[in-house]
């Protein structure tokens, strides 16, 4: 199979799981409107998915033992399509939690399934590839919120907005089903086995994976806030979410590229450098262009972090791999309010140069011991990212 093939149709899996968040998250207000929520009971529901990403962590290594990355991602895939469907004819707001907890869980187990497929991918390939892959997720999204603007305005139906959305996630599985690298359940992590003692390499990737999202989640949700408090007109508000979201895309086309040349050990150093020293500058310089510009060096150095971590939880297997998973998650989860009771207790501008500190922090975490490939161009086997077992498409 060519490496072209395989990597579209792992793309498909990304792109899949940024195009059915984006694509629930748009009508948001047309569910509440619907069920005539509170703005405490939507926060809930926000919650209610993020725990159930996080409630799938003991859940995944078990099931990629039982399945295979392969089968774990497509059935993943299915039931988030079908999550869709709930979420459009949930009759009560106890429902609503339901399904945004079984889509937490779903998204979980693809969030791993698809990541240990890139880093196969690499592995098998000798090429890298992980960085345009996450690049693909935020395409998903800009794509699914592009779909949700042209069908609300022909209709207002959620109903016939999430069913066209579903056929769009039914027919990427069926087009990426025959590209993905097939693998046999592994017999590494024991299905019955309950917990071992994380290595020291493993709990460094997982904190850094915790500071890299939190760094990413903050800037996204408080850019907005922040550039209201330095006061940026009205229309330049959104820009934040816009400079740092469109330079991480951009970034993560061009990252594999930076990986094979300086390795990714490089890559996060400089990344993370970058991002705290460029956000800290704009805080002291203040005001909305600087702002702008210490948005852009986030999403700029940032973009590559989050890709090499996953391919460096790879080489230590399924339950690593759910670790750093769970870490991006919660990093995502905790990150803006704690920012919020840091800039409640200080300033907003306090609590952004924390992140800038998370950001740097990052950098001792992948230095204190080798978990990333100094030199990616040396081959990004060197790295020695566990690949899938054997399975038809390698042989």
């Amino acid at each position: 199979m060519s490496f072209r093939r395989s990597q579209l149709s792992i793309a498909a899996l990304f792109g899949a799981l940024g195009f059915q968040y984006s694509t629930w998250a748009s009508r948001i207000p047309a569910i509440s409107d619907r069920l005539h929520l509170s703005t405490a009971e939507v926060g809930m529901l926000l919650l209610a998915a993020g725990a159930g990403a996080v409630i799938s962590a003991p859940l995944v290594p078990k099931l990629m033992a039982a399945l295979g990355s392969r089968r774990l991602a497509l059935s993943a895939v299915m039931v988030l399509a079908a999550a869709l469907a709930g979420l459009a004819t949930a009759p009560a707001y106890g429902w609503l939690l339901a399904v945004l907890l079984i889509d937490g869980v779903a998204v979980g187990c693809l969030n791993v399934a698809m990541n240990a497929q890139g880093a196969a991918l690499e592995s098998r390939s000798g090429r890298t590839t992980m960085a345009r892959l996450h690049a693909t997720f935020s395409g998903g999204i800009f794509g699914a919120a592009l779909l949700a603007s042209a069908i609300t305005s022909m209709t207002d139906a959620v109903a016939a907005h999430f069913a066209v959305a579903g056929a769009v996630l039914v027919t990427a599985v069926v087009a990426a089903a025959a590209g993905l690298l097939s693998d046999e359940p592994s017999s590494k992590e024991p299905v019955g086995r309950r917990w071992a003692r994380p290595s020291v390499v493993v709990v460094c990737l997982g904190a850094a994976m915790l500071l890299a999202t939190i760094t990413e989640g903050a800037v996204t949700d408080w850019s907005a806030l922040y550039l209201e408090s330095v006061g940026a007109a009205e229309h330049l508000l959104p820009l934040g979410i816009a400079v740092t979201s469109g330079m991480m895309l951009l970034a993560r086309l061009f990252a594999d590229g930076w990986r094979d040349r300086w390795g990714d050990r490089a890559v996060v150093v400089a990344g993370s450098g970058l991002a705290g020293a460029g956000l800290l500058t704009a805080l002291l310089v203040g005001g909305a262009v600087p702002a702008l510009a210490g948005f852009a060096c986030v999403g700029l150095g940032m973009a590559a972090v989050s890709p090499c971590l996953y391919v460096a939880a790879a080489r230590h297997g399924a339950a690593a791999l759910t670790a750093a998973a769970t870490m991006s998650t919660t990093g995502l989860l905790v990150g803006p309010p704690a920012i919020g009771f840091l800039a409640e207790a200080t300033s907003l501008t306090w609590g952004l140069g924390a992140v800038a500190v998370t950001a740097w922090l990052t950098v001792p975490l992948v230095l204190a011991r080798p978990v990333l490939a100094p030199a990616a161009k040396a081959g990004v086997g060197d790295q020695h990212v566990e690949p899938l077992p054997p399975g038809p498409s390698s042989r």
